[in-house]
């Protein structure tokens, strides 16, 4: 057998690409420095890869920020409003990605949405009348002749033709079908291009093909791949498939004249049912995802060689590869100086998957016999981090554990005398910029170059500092600005029993925005109180209210590489029960608003519409529910929401029975307004008015008109008006205009009501 993978991490593994971006945008290195630094990323990546013995590397996995922003710039789907900025080729790339404000003109970004069920992000190519689809890049071959110079043919990775069509945004008249055949001439183009320069194998990625298909859907898919693989020449054409199983149109993928089908056997529920029930045909070759890409424990041997046993007679020849790309995992064990080796020989990151792909090779020819009893032997003896009580805790809940008294009506009258608001309340997500001193102080305070007191004093500085900020900038509710926290996650995890935490497991979320995941080591609950001391402090400062800032216990689930012995929803449960004793606390200690925070409520949602409820919705709400539901009537409980599609789900949300939830809407062009409108939505809302993803200040006018597209759709007595996520990532100098013009357009709108 050969090994392969989707995909590898491109970040760099200390982040190094992240950095070279970033000193790009400051202007502090050229274009040509920053690609220096990206092949170099690239040349690493490739060794490590040629090292461990992997047959099939992939090449253009690589981006300077996301691969379907890549795949509109090969299309030549670039709206007409970046390159009548004029600007190079790679600062077009980038004001598609991040916005731009300068002399040559003021454009948002595109749309940015969750890639599938994961915490990557991708940017929503955009397609109008005007666009002429036609091969417009050289990434694919100048990335394949880059690696064959140093010696490595690889397997050059596009996203696919179906993939692209259904996750583009159509602004004009045209549709998908209307563009269908020029998008297969340049697919058609690439493939033959690929193969002249000597690719032996050309993967395209159709992660679409695992969620619901009508036949319609089918069809559209056999017509664009029928007329692209009849141009396939001397190519092997892979269809590589990841996040769930293809139970739609199995048997018609089979049919069609690809050279390798790849299955993901990890989140694919019926993809070993499938190949058991039809068979896999013999002429083609089975790419079969055995090696989770998504979590970092260790695989187990033993159950990936069953599933290899069960289906190696069923085919003809089998690759063994991992369930999707490397992407959504850290890059390497070895910077991890601090983790013991307790922890550690139950993870692997992704250049330890290459590890066991190798060892997993092995074992079926019959080598590598002391690799596998090694394995079993870690499978076979008990972890730690059992606790009875938590367990025993959960099992106690009953179903009015899960309701808030009184309802949301009464509670909603209780509230407004309560606080006594004005209409268009102004707000913000939570976080304020963290500047190089606060990391720099944080940082200096871990290593214990800083003592907890001067720490303290640093910390509460900036909170009297934030507070008077919000006061003279005029906003009407308030928040301490996060500055004791580094990541809405991994702050909560350090203060929970039951976490453990890595050094540099760097993950990308989006761009060069990334994250560290937190590890469920365990049964969690919360040791002590984890944000109260801040809020009352914050809250002493002022008499207008602040949020006391919480993230809810989905997001900290979906957020956190979770156990795989237990449930998810039992996970879940454990930690829910910690926040709400963390907002009862709160409560207690005079905070009136307090937010818990879902970002990533739909994150892990089922592809697959028949799975939401039974697979998910059906612990994730009353999850959220039981958070809150020990609350007082003149508590206000807010929420919020990001970089998602709502709309399917947007009753379910309403049933989580907040009484605010603020959205990410700028980005979408505030699409979900009509959602909210069509399904009487009862919760009141805060969609937001601007992207904080984008360095460019939004004009006072510019939120002026967003407030009226708002107010056409939801009543003023409902409606907050805020940014669409935290701050933290902005700088000062953007962020305080932004709210300034804020509120100024605010209170000129309420004006008129």
């Amino acid at each position: 057998m050969k090994t392969t993978i989707v995909g590898y991490p491109r970040i760099g593994s200390l982040r190094e690409l992240k950095f070279a971006e970033e000193k790009y945008f400051r202007k502090e290195i050229t274009a040509a420095e920053l690609e220096k630094a990206a092949e170099k990323l690239r040349l690493e990546n490739l060794d490590v890869q040629r090292q461990s013995g992997l047959d099939l590397i992939p090449s253009n996995d690589f981006s300077y920020y996301d691969g379907m922003l890549d795949t509109a710039v090969l299309l030549g789907a670039v709206p007409a409003r970046y390159t009548a900025l004029g600007l190079s080729p790679l600062d077009t790339y980038f004001a598609m990605a991040r916005g731009y404000q300068g002399s040559e003109g003021d454009v948002k970004a595109l749309a940015m949405k969750k890639w599938f069920n994961t915490n990557y992000h991708y940017m929503v190519p955009e397609v109008d009348d005007d666009t002429e689809i036609k091969l417009s890049d050289t990434k694919p071959f100048d990335l394949f002749s880059e690696a064959l110079a140093n010696g490595v043919k690889t397997k050059p990775v596009i996203i696919g033709a179906y993939t692209f069509l259904k996750l583009a945004r159509f602004t004009g008249k045209k549709n998908a079908g209307d563009i269908a055949q020029s998008v297969v001439n340049v697919y058609a183009d690439v493939i033959a291009k690929l193969s002249a320069l000597g690719a032996e194998w050309i993967q395209l990625d159709e992660s679409c093909l695992v969620k619901d298909m009508t036949a319609e859907d089918i069809t559209f898919f056999k017509d664009i791949y029928t007329k692209i693989l009849d141009k396939k020449g001397s190519a092997k054409i892979l269809l590589q498939t990841y996040f769930g199983d293809v139970r739609d149109c199995y048997n018609d993928i089979c049919a069609l004249a690809f050279d390798g089908i790849g299955l993901d056997f990890i989140e694919g529920i019926k993809t070993a049912e499938l190949v058991e029930k039809n068979g896999f045909p013999k002429d083609k070759v089975l790419f079969a995802g055995v090696v989770n890409g998504k979590n970092i424990w260790k695989n187990h041997y033993a159950k990936t060689l069953a599933i290899i046993d069960d289906i190696k007679d069923k085919c003809g020849e089998i690759v063994l590869g991992t369930s999707c790309s490397l992407l959504h995992v850290p890059y390497t064990l070895k910077n991890e100086s601090k983790l013991s080796d307790d922890y550690k020989k139950y993870f692997a990151y992704a250049e330890e998957k290459l590890s066991e792909l190798a060892e997993l090779k092995a074992i079926t020819e019959g080598e590598c016999s002391d690799k596998l009893e090694a394995n079993k032997a870690l499978f076979s003896q008990p972890r730690s981090g059992a606790d009875k009580s938590v367990t025993e805790r959960v099992a106690k809940l009953t179903d009015k554990d899960f309701v808030r008294l009184p309802e949301f009506a009464e509670r909603e009258k209780i509230q407004k005398k309560e606080f006594g608001l004005p209409l268009l309340p102004t707000t913000t997500i939570g976080s304020f910029p963290q500047t190089i001193e606060v990391r720099k102080n944080r940082a200096a305070f871990r290593k214990g170059e800083l003592c907890e007191a001067d720490y303290d004093k640093f910390i509460s500085q900036k909170i009297i500092d934030c507070i008077r900020l919000q006061e003279k900038i005029g906003l009407d509710v308030l928040v301490h600005g996060e500055f004791e926290r580094n990541d809405m996650v991994e702050y909560f995890g350090e203060c929970l029993d039951g976490y453990i935490f890595t050094e540099k497991a760097w993950v990308q979320s989006y761009g060069t925005r990334c994250v560290k995941p937190p590890v469920v080591w365990g049964d969690i609950s919360r040791a002590k109180p984890i944000t109260v001391k801040w809020s009352k402090f914050a809250q002493s400062l002022t008499d207008k209210p602040v949020k006391g800032m919480l993230t809810g216990p989905v997001t900290i689930l979906n957020w956190s590489f979770p156990r795989e012995d237990i449930s998810l929803k039992e996970s879940a449960m454990q930690i829910a029960l910690a926040i709400r004793d963390e907002v009862l606390d709160l409560e207690a200690n005079g905070i009136k608003i307090i937010q818990v925070d879902e970002a990533a409520l739909r994150e892990k949602l089922p592809l697959r519409r028949s799975d939401w409820h039974s697979e998910y919705l059906d612990w994730a709400i009353p999850a959220f529910r039981l958070v809150h539901s020990g609350a007082k009537a003149d508590t206000q409980i807010h929420t919020h929401m990001c970089y998602s599609e709502f709309a399917d789900i947007i009753k379910d949300i309403d049933d989580m029975d907040a009484d605010v939830i603020t959205f990410e809407a700028s980005r979408s062009d505030l699409t979900i307004l009509d959602v909210l409108k069509e399904n009487n939505f009862r919760t009141e809302v805060g969609p937001g008015v601007y992207d904080i993803h984008s360095p460019r200040v939004p004009s006072e006018n510019e939120i002026e008109n967003a407030l009226h597209k708002m107010l056409d759709r939801i009543p003023a007595q409902k409606l907050w008006v805020n940014p669409d996520c935290g701050l933290k990532t902005r700088g000062e100098a953007e962020t305080v205009p932004s709210l300034e013009n804020l509120v100024a357009a605010a209170k000129n709108v309420r004006k008129t009501l």
